[in-house]
């Protein structure tokens, strides 16, 4: 409930330009002056590579590349139904542009250099980089979890998410409300997957 009002209302902040807003112009600001401060080609550098992650390349190979995994082990198991983290993974891939794609068309928003939008260009909000990464990386963990339990790989996709989410602010990509709503839309898909996986992939024959 907490990610949906959270999504809802920075959606409509977005939509009228309303003042919470201000918070991004600030955070943006205080960024560049510590970026200036600090002045190392090391962060920057950091900084770049950690948006990148958040790409379709490498996320979406990862995510199959799990899923791939996730049903071998599944198969190896006995378990009904080894082959569904193929499908749900192919899901997962194919939504995140569906949702992306036409909520940056809609809302239209400049990126953090307050420059127009080119003709070519679908807007900043939410953050493509920040859902395919939470998305992708996120159903990966799901999935593996599902046939092999293990706390490190949640901290790890989380770590890589909070990263990217970093990196697209550090780097002058993304607003950071482009980040959080992204993050919060990710989180509710990967809420209902979580639900939903022991139904898909269940523990033994039924």
């Amino acid at each position: 409930m907490t990610l949906a009002v959270l999504l809802v209302v920075i959606s409509w902040q977005v939509a009228v330009d309303g003042p919470l807003l201000g918070i991004d112009p600030a955070v943006r600001d205080a960024v560049r002056q510590l970026r200036r401060t600090l002045h190392s080609a090391l962060l920057n550098h950091l900084g770049v590579a950690l948006s990148d992650l958040g790409g379709g390349v490498p996320a979406v190979p990862v995510l199959l590349g799990c899923a791939g995994l996730a049903a071998w082990l599944a198969r190896r198991d006995g378990r009904p139904r080894w082959w569904t983290p193929v499908p749900v993974a192919v899901a997962a891939a194919v939504l995140i542009p569906l949702l992306v794609v036409p909520a940056k068309a809609w809302f239209a928003r400049p990126g953090p250099f307050d420059l127009p939008l080119a003709a070519d260009q679908w807007g900043w909000y939410p953050s493509g980089h920040t859902a395919t990464s939470a998305i992708a990386y996120g159903t990966a963990a799901l999935l593996l979890a599902r046939v092999r339990p293990a706390r490190r790989v949640g901290w790890a996709t989380a770590a890589v998410c909070l990263g990217v989410g970093a990196g697209l602010v550090w780097s002058d990509f993304h607003w950071l409300l482009d980040v959080v709503a992204s993050w919060c839309l990710s989180g509710l898909l990967l809420l209902g997957l979580h639900r939903l996986l022991p139904r898909l992939l269940p523990d033994t024959h039924v």
